[in-house]
């Protein structure tokens, strides 16, 4: 199932800071065309802050325009992470999936 009702918001520190909370949970970056890479935090708000001030190799390769998330308590963040990767198949969590097929 993919996130749950909150929707594309703009990835903008102040589209960020308004609608993102400082909470548990997972979230995800896209394009028009992708998404780049699906994430699990302790605090939504501080990590997307941090792909916005210090973009990875994998974002600054896909330029994120927008983002979604959706709160999760921290014994679930994991397993729902690995959900959603399985599900949207984000081009910034490929190598993660090949390594732990591999490992299996």
């Amino acid at each position: 199932m993919p996130f749950e009702n909150h929707g594309n918001r703009p990835f903008t520190t102040t589209s960020v800071d308004k609608n993102a909370p400082a909470a548990s949970g997972v979230y995800g970056l896209s394009n028009a065309r992708q998404w780049i890479f699906v994430g699990e935090t302790a605090n939504i708000q501080a990590e997307l802050r941090k792909h916005l001030q210090y973009p990875n190799e994998v974002l600054r390769e896909h330029t994120a325009s927008g983002y979604t998330f959706e709160l999760s308590p921290a014994e679930y963040r994991v397993e729902r992470q690995h959900q959603l990767v399985s599900e949207l198949a984000p081009v910034g969590n490929r190598s993660h999936a090949q390594v732990a097929r591999a490992r299996s």
